[in-house]
């Protein structure tokens, strides 16, 4: 449970979708994987629900496939033989759950106030969706009920769109976000695989925040970096500031006293989520300098990390908004 939960959390954001036709289902894992989501929600809310899951996991095996809507065990059952790696339901069903647990496959049900998520605890749950998130109170809703419940962690869905998701994701407590606004079922219907690519990667973009903060560029020492600096006061009316390693010019432009990190210099990446984001890159194939890491000492996340190459003699780092 607990590893999936962390492949959840890293993903940050898991599309829910509703499939009608078994054959969309390749298409639709393609274009989301493309868009940098590789996981789904496969709702059971039409009766190929399994073999679309099954189709999923057979072409991509990498991809963290579950089944939504799962009302019954006989549901449960047939979501596993198609290889779904967790389940979701859209309330609490004792009898479900203990199912779930008993089948050694995560369980995430559906809670919208206390006594259910007291319900969830006594079965030895740690993780549950909160549902429907924006129809019974939303983010503030979420934050009132959360509070007595220590280390219990929420997956909102309903209602979660480009426009919320950041902020939902801030509150330490979730996990992940369901939403289904970028798998909307008239583009699954009409098979505008490419628009969902662009959807889900302007989600992706929305969650990571990333932005350019500043260019450090490296000198031999600290008269070379203040003339440089100097030049650019004078060319843009930037002010200046000193540290105890650079000159600064404006805050754009970072005139470092050494050869620090990189041959010629180095780029700032500011990130909602420098985790989410190591995470995302390392999907697309980037790798990072594990020694330069380092974490928040009250959350125990990374807050800073160097990329492991370089880009054009500049070495990259991401930095937690």
């Amino acid at each position: 449970m607990d590893k999936m939960i962390k492949e959840l959390y890293t993903i940050g954001l898991i599309p829910v979708i509703k499939i009608e036709n078994p054959d969309d289902a390749v298409p639709l894992a393609k274009a989301l994987i493309d868009g940098g989501l590789p996981a789904a929600e496969i709702t059971f809310r039409t009766a190929c629900a399994a073999e679309a899951i099954k189709n999923i996991t057979d072409a991509y095996p990498e991809m963290l496939v579950g089944a939504g809507t799962v009302l019954t065990t006989e549901q449960v059952d047939a979501a596993i033989a198609a290889g779904s790696k967790f389940i979701v339901s859209p309330g609490l069903n004792p009898k479900v759950v203990s199912y779930c647990l008993s089948k050694g496959v995560p369980m995430i049900p559906g809670c919208s106030n206390p006594s259910d998520v007291e319900a969830a605890l006594e079965l030895g749950l740690s993780t549950v969706k909160f549902f429907p998130a924006e129809a019974v109170g939303g983010l503030k809703m979420l934050k009132a009920m959360a509070a007595p419940y220590g280390n219990l962690t929420f997956m909102p869905t309903g209602g979660i769109n480009a426009d919320n998701l950041l902020e939902y994701l801030k509150f330490n407590k979730i996990v992940a976000c369901g939403g289904s606004f970028m798998v909307k079922d008239e583009l699954v219907k009409e098979k505008k695989w490419d628009e969902i690519t662009a959807l889900t990667k302007n989600a992706v973009k929305k969650m990571l925040g990333l932005e350019f903060v500043h260019i450090g560029i490296n000198n031999e020492n600290k008269e070379e970096a203040m003339k440089s600096a100097k030049l650019f006061e004078l060319l843009f009316g930037m002010p200046l500031r000193e540290t105890s390693k650079s000159i600064f010019a404006s805050e754009e432009f970072e005139f470092m006293n050494f050869k620090g990190p990189g041959k010629c210099g180095h780029i700032g990446i500011r990130t909602s989520f420098v985790d989410r984001a190591m995470a995302y890159f390392k999907r697309m194939g980037f790798e990072f300098d594990e020694s330069s890491i380092t974490y928040d000492e009250k959350s125990g996340k990374p807050k800073f990390a160097y990329f492991k190459d370089e880009i054009s003699g500049f070495a990259i780092h991401l930095v937690q908004k």
